[in-house]
């Protein structure tokens, strides 16, 4: 069985760019969220095995619904992906229980990395 995630980004053209290189690495697509908001209701619907979650959004920001999901489901898998210069937010991100950050513009091996070290801790 392959590793379920749920992808919340803002920009569908983000999460269309973390789709393609999480199916290729063989990951399953649990679902997509637009927004904070979206990413908490999908996760609390769906429960996969990882949240890849954007920072920055609309409605409800990455902060924010990565605390709300750890209230209630706190073995929650979340990494965050933020952009250069987001240092003070990834720190909160961290604090809040992010396993891991990646940075934008995604590096395919850098994303595979952080969701094989959140999962099975290498």
């Amino acid at each position: 069985m392959s590793l379920r995630v749920l992808i919340v980004d803002d920009l569908e053209f983000m999460r269309t760019v973390i789709r393609e290189i999480l199916e290729q690495a063989g990951f399953e697509i649990a679902g997509e969220a637009a927004n904070g908001e979206e990413g908490v209701a999908m996760f609390n619907q769906l429960k996969p095995d990882l949240v890849l979650m954007d920072i920055t959004m609309p409605v409800m920001d990455g902060i924010e619904a990565l605390k709300q999901i750890k209230r209630h489901h706190q073995d929650a898998t979340v990494i965050m992906c933020s952009a250069l210069g987001q240092q003070e937010y990834i720190i909160k991100a961290i604090q809040c229980g992010a396993r891991d950050f990646v940075v934008k513009p995604f590096n395919p091996e850098r994303i595979i990395s952080a969701i094989h070290k959140a999962i099975y801790n290498v």
